[in-house]
């Protein structure tokens, strides 16, 4: 399938051509957008009150609008036409689907006290739904945006993260951490963000792109992950963190969690907890050790740590699939990669990868004559650069 096309000029027609002659103004139009993000290490931690290292990708979702006076928001799927509407006064009740993201961000915001603005509008997307590249995030972000009003939100990008947050927490009922919304709101071209998702604190982290490129796969196999399972694991560090506290009473999150500790209380944890808290405390001294590898320049720790850091997913925190350990085994057979492992949440989705760009058709070549053979799917490569946050997109009023 080829990627969406999200050029304004194509947004603001298929917004006018969705309705009727005259009641789309092209003068008023506004586009925003907000990115997807891949996490290049830090995997569970965020919901742990640790440390993670994710990017903001060119791939993102759109939204074309005209803010209206009264209070309707009616949007129309760039894709395949389909249109769904709710009333900001009724937001909270959950109008179902992909729509469910768009209301919960309107309610989150009016929970904070945000002024909104109905609508009608196009969503367009190049973000694969289920891929584990934060559609979801990039479409509350964009969202926010739009229903901010054309002047756009007036709080910072990490409130405005912490309010998509809430909207993905309490309306949508997954209990993701900060790091996606994070992500997409605070994005630097060119880098990767370190968040510590405890003090909320954060820093670029330069990436070595003159000579190497990120590029995601995906696995074509979508992420299965659904409210549940997510949940369980989140559960499952919280049981952790519980047993610990007993023994070490200044424990309040696996962040506090040392391996000298987690052995002191292992008695106390049943087999899942343990590896649970394992692969966290594991992951969160992985990501700090990266940033110092990238810092140095060193590939083959890189290359090391993101190996573990698939391990410790495949094995402690069992939340990755043989299709993703499938193209992480051809990802390090091809020379010229430096690191691959599974990122996002697991059970589907898609593989990060750090190539040099030399050797970007060598793995291109080696996935598609290698992975269906090996698994029965089919995947697609895809060279990712790191994007800057949500916002605005400058338009042409006077085109259309």
């Amino acid at each position: 399938m080829p990627p969406a096309d999200l050029r304004p000029e194509t947004l603001r027609a298929a917004l006018i051509a969705s309705y009727p002659r005259g009641v789309i103004d092209p003068a008023r139009i506004r586009i925003v957008r907000a990115p997807g993000r891949v996490n290049l290490i830090g995997e569970y931690t965020d919901i742990n009150e640790g440390f993670v290292l994710p990017a903001a990708i060119d791939l993102e979702t759109r939204i074309a609008f005209v803010p209206t006076d009264d209070r309707r928001v009616e949007l129309t799927l760039l894709a395949d036409g389909a249109r769904a509407a709710f009333d900001l006064d009724r937001a909270a009740d959950h109008p179902g689907g992909w729509l469910d993201y768009v209301a919960g961000t309107a309610w989150a915001l009016t929970e904070a006290g945000r002024p909104l603005v109905g609508l009608l509008g196009v969503v367009g997307s190049t973000l694969p739904i289920g891929a584990g590249l934060s559609s979801s995030a990039a479409l509350e972000l964009a969202s926010a945006w739009a229903l901010s009003g054309p002047a756009g939100p007036d709080v910072d990008p990490l409130t405005l993260a912490r309010i998509a947050q809430r909207a993905e927490n309490a309306y949508v009922g997954i209990q993701c951490g900060l790091m996606d919304q994070f992500a997409s709101a605070s994005g630097v071209a060119g880098g990767a963000l370190l968040f510590d998702t405890r003090t909320l604190a954060s820093r670029t982290v330069p990436l070595p792109l003159r000579t190497h490129c990120l590029v995601v796969i995906d696995s074509g196999s979508p992420r299965a992950l659904g409210t549940s399972a997510y949940n369980d694991r989140r559960a499952e560090c919280e049981r952790a963190v519980a047993a610990i506290a007993t023994v070490e009473p200044g424990v309040r999150a696996l962040r506090d969690v040392d391996a000298a500790m987690l052995a002191g209380a292992r008695g106390r944890l049943d087999e899942v907890a343990f590896r649970r808290a394992r692969h966290v405390i594991g992951e969160n001294e992985r990501v700090l050790a990266i940033e110092a590898a990238l810092a140095a320049g060193d590939l083959d720790e890189i290359g090391r740590l993101w190996a573990a850091s698939h391990a410790s997913l495949r094995d402690d925190f069992e939340v990755s699939i043989s299709a993703l350990d499938a193209l992480v085994e051809i990802a390090t057979a091809t020379p010229g990669v430096a690191a691959a492992r599974m990122t996002g949440a697991g059970f589907g989705g898609c593989t990060i990868n750090l190539v040099h760009r030399d050797a970007l058709e060598a793995l291109t070549t080696a996935v598609a004559a290698d992975y269906p053979r090996r698994t029965g799917l089919a995947a697609r490569v895809i060279p990712v650069e790191p994007a800057a946050g949500a916002g605005a997109v400058t338009v042409d009023q006077t085109a259309g």
